[in-house]
């Protein structure tokens, strides 16, 4: 049986080399290169043409929503599984949305891990128990409106009188992202500037 190839990516060492030491303990897997940023893992992904992605969110230098963004409109084989530390909605939903295959915690025990490669390599998907609790429960909720969390999050800081450079500091996204963002606000809600994006949410309770 072939080993599950990875490309492990993740802005801090040594968490880098502790998983390629892991995953090199373990039958099964071979890992071809390490990257550091979002947009390191996107070239290397083209380039090697690994099964499997492990993806950190929060990295200077490149996030990684944008980096499983970019992978998945290059149309690239290999399956996204976000590995991190990070677990609030405005993380899990727009890593999903962008395509990721799972989402694990970096407290998942290491079988779990290794169980969670398989299964993203065969293309299924792998939800950490809380994470997958947590979009049941928000799947059965009212909506509360038509703006995915990360709008929101961009919104909330746009009613703060946050610059698109500092939005993008802040969420660890690119400024084009931002923008992205915003045209995507503004034609849900029906407006054209920011003030009336922010005004419009305010009226509809979608900000607090």
């Amino acid at each position: 049986m072939t080993d599950i190839t990875l490309l492990v990516v993740d802005d801090h060492p040594v968490v880098r080399n502790g998983l390629r030491s892991m995953f090199a303990a373990a039958p099964g897997f071979a890992v071809l290169a390490e990257a550091a940023d979002g947009r390191e893992a996107v070239a290397l992904a083209e380039e090697l043409r690994p099964d499997v992605v492990l993806m950190d969110l929060r990295m200077p230098g490149g996030g990684g929503v944008e980096a499983i963004t970019e992978i998945t409109r290059r149309g690239l084989p290999c399956k996204v599984l976000v590995l991190t530390t990070y677990d609030t909605d405005t993380d899990t939903i727009p890593a999903i949305e962008a395509g990721a295959t799972g989402y694990l915690l970096k407290d998942a025990p290491r079988e779990d891990l290794f169980n969670a490669v398989r299964a993203a390599a065969e293309s299924r998907t792998v939800l950490s128990p809380d994470i997958a609790a947590r979009l049941v429960t928000r799947v059965r909720e009212p909506r509360s409106g038509t703006l995915s969390a990360r709008e929101r999050e961009v919104l909330r800081l746009v009613s703060r009188g946050t610059a698109n450079r500092e939005i993008a500091a802040e969420l660890f996204i690119s400024e084009a992202t931002v923008k992205t963002h915003l045209t995507h606000i503004y034609a849900k809600l029906g407006v054209k500037d920011r003030a009336a994006a922010v005004a419009t949410a305010y009226d509809r309770h979608l900000l607090p």
